[in-house]
């Protein structure tokens, strides 16, 4: 635990720094918001050292195995940053931000093309909203669903390049899948892979279906607010992080369930 514990320290540190930076590139107004994000960052932080200083995580999956989450927390890094200096512009404006705001720009009106991602985040808001917010909105999704793409793209080179997920030493399937029980039933390597195929085609429908559910849930007299800039940001940030770690987690679940079979292959021969 001991010699785990400074590496836990430093992610502890990366975590505390993702939280609070939207906020302090765009400052929000008001105590209450202020303590919420304080509170999540402790309590991201404790759990990250909790997680990483002990043996065995208890849901933390590919701890031992670099660079799945490694990859996965520079991308959300990398998202939340780059909404944040596009908001950031709007009140500080910069030339790094203007830079920020232009790219995004760019990448939203060419993403922005009939039944894209982009285009079904744009057509969610309700009728009547400021032109503005929807141009934010727009830069906002498409940057963000671009990084989430090339943080896929990266992860399956890495996963070629290094073979993955064995890079260095014996790789622990049960230390590295805390969350998977070996004992429910059935053959380990078929779970794996069904699990493998539920998270790819999910993590690629998510992007579809999350801003239909929005407008659905928008209709049933739930309005989606996202004049706040944090709100925009994390929305924003969640819905291209979360289909992209979901579709990296079912290529590593393939990876494994494909490692396993070759070594029951070498076993049985």
């Amino acid at each position: 635990m001991l010699s785990r514990l400074p590496a836990a320290l430093v992610r502890a540190v990366l975590v505390v720094m993702l939280v609070i930076m939207p906020y302090a590139l765009v400052p929000s107004s008001g105590s209450d918001s202020t303590q919420i994000i304080v509170l999540v960052a402790i309590f991201g932080a404790l759990f990250t050292i909790v997680e990483y200083s002990s043996s065995s995580p208890s849901l933390v999956e590919f701890r031992d195995a670099p660079p799945f989450n490694r990859v996965r927390f520079s991308a959300l890094f990398a998202t939340v940053f780059c909404l944040a200096m596009i908001f950031k512009g709007v009140d500080s404006p910069s030339a790094i931000s203007a830079y920020f705001q232009n790219s995004g720009s760019v990448i939203g009106a060419t993403i922005d093309f009939p039944y894209s991602p982009v285009r079904l985040m744009v057509l969610m808001m309700p009728d009547g909203t400021d032109p503005t917010v929807i141009q934010h909105l727009r830069d906002a999704a498409g940057l963000s669903y671009l990084i989430s793409v090339f943080s896929v793209i990266w992860f399956v080179i890495l996963l070629r390049l290094y073979r993955w997920p064995r890079r260095t030493g014996a790789f622990n399937v049960w230390i590295n899948l805390p969350t998977f029980d070996p004992t429910a039933g059935g053959d380990v390597v078929k779970r794996l892979q069904r699990d493998g195929r539920i998270n790819i085609i999910l993590g690629f429908l998510l992007p579809f279906l999350v801003p239909a559910v929005l407008k659905l849930i928008s209709s049933m007299g739930t309005a989606i607010n996202l004049d706040n800039p944090q709100t925009l940001i994390w929305t924003v940030s969640a819905w291209a992080f979360l289909p992209a770690s979901i579709l990296m987690r079912g290529v590593a679940l393939s990876r494994v369930a494909q490692m396993i079979e070759v070594q029951r292959r070498k076993s049985y021969t």
